[in-house]
């Protein structure tokens, strides 16, 4: 009995090991099998999109497999580098954010990283003459809204090719170029995000480029255009010249918007107190395009400046900003983290549910 009772004993512990085994196995192949990579000829697709605007391009140094930037050493820092996120298993869907004009892709990091979070792959480019040591040659450019829009064509392809669900968004300009874009492929699409969207600015400088002559004068205005400043993720000031470019662009989308009916979900985020893009734009383009749109504003009592919107505290710790540089005293000369972020973030996880991941 003792034997029988022992070598049952000892059966049952083989058999459960085996079965605790098999189960690794399965658990590792399975792992394995949802895990999320990008192969090496897509990172040098995605590079190869910069190597005439930045020559040689590589891995950042702090590159993991699910978080990958693209240096040059003409870029002022990693933080400047346009970057990919992945999430852990298949991705819901791509998500595309184009930074605002004189930042980078460091402002777009907070809302990567929580989409990653929830599952979506998150392209973060970096839009020509940005980031750079010497951009005074970029930002006087006769050529810059092509090149702008060229490289918001060759991302956008290249975002495509993963054959994913695809959204695109932006913050301020970057909203101008996601905008535009939108508005030429809407079918390629599943929805527009707006982050501070550049859709119209102040009364005066709206004017201003209608005035003859006025990118020429911008230029002379301008001087040696200076990339150095308090901010080591943005130039110290908006180039006049790229702000005449940008309300170009603005102007093309109010145009194609009259001949065409485009049909698209939207999620814009603004704070009423903004007074560098202003609220009206969000309001005439949700108007334009047919969808169920969803508008997260902020209030004026909060005081957002139009920069912080899409900053979170945490950025904020990373983000090393020399106050020694500016009046502390004048209103948005430091940056702040926009108080209603994880509001905002939970409303965008909401949208997205219901626009795309509900497909």
């Amino acid at each position: 009995m003792i034997n029988s009772k022992g070598l049952i004993v000892r059966c049952g512990w083989a058999s459960l090991s085996l079965l605790l085994l098999s189960c690794i196995l399965l658990f590792g192949v399975n792992n394995k099998a949802k895990a999320y990579t990008l192969s090496e000829a897509k990172k040098e697709m995605f590079s190869n999109i910069y190597s005439t605007e930045l020559g040689p391009i590589s891995a950042c140094p702090e590159n993991t497999l699910r978080d990958i930037a693209f240096c040059s050493e003409q870029l002022k820092n990693a933080g400047n580098a346009p970057f990919i996120l992945l999430p852990i298993g298949r991705p819901k869907a791509l998500v595309v954010l184009f930074h605002g004009l004189s930042d980078s892709p460091f402002f777009m990091r907070s809302l990567a990283q929580f989409l990653q979070t929830k599952g979506y792959m998150v392209i973060a480019p970096l839009s020509p003459g940005h980031g750079k040591f010497e951009a005074d040659a970029d930002m006087e450019d006769e050529n810059l809204g092509k090149r702008w829009l060229d490289h918001v064509d060759k991302v956008m392809d290249f975002g495509l090719s993963f054959e994913l669900p695809t959204v695109i968004g932006g913050f301020s300009t970057g909203g101008t170029f996601a905008a535009h874009y939108s508005i030429r492929n809407a079918k390629k699409l599943d929805a527009l995000l707006l982050f501070s969207g550049a859709l119209r600015l102040t009364s005066s400088a709206e004017t201003m480029s209608k005035i003859w002559g006025i990118k020429f004068l911008a230029k002379i205005l301008d001087g040696e255009y200076e990339t150095m400043g308090p901010n080591p993720f943005k130039y110290p000031s908006v180039a006049s010249y790229s702000a005449l470019v940008l309300m170009d662009l603005i102007k093309d989308v109010r145009g194609m918007l009259e001949e065409t009916t485009v049909r698209l979900p939207i999620f814009a985020a603004h704070s009423l107190a903004d007074n560098v893009t202003l609220f009206e734009g969000i309001e005439e383009t949700t108007s334009a395009i047919e969808g169920k749109h969803t508008i997260f504003k902020i209030d004026e009592e909060f005081d957002m400046c139009h920069a912080d919107l899409p900053i979170s505290s945490a950025q904020l710790i990373g983000l090393d900003f020399d106050k020694s540089q500016v009046n502390e005293n004048e209103r948005c000369a430091v940056p702040k983290a926009n108080p209603l972020h994880s509001n905002m973030l939970l409303m965008l996880e909401s949208f997205l549910q219901e626009h795309v991941n509900s497909k």
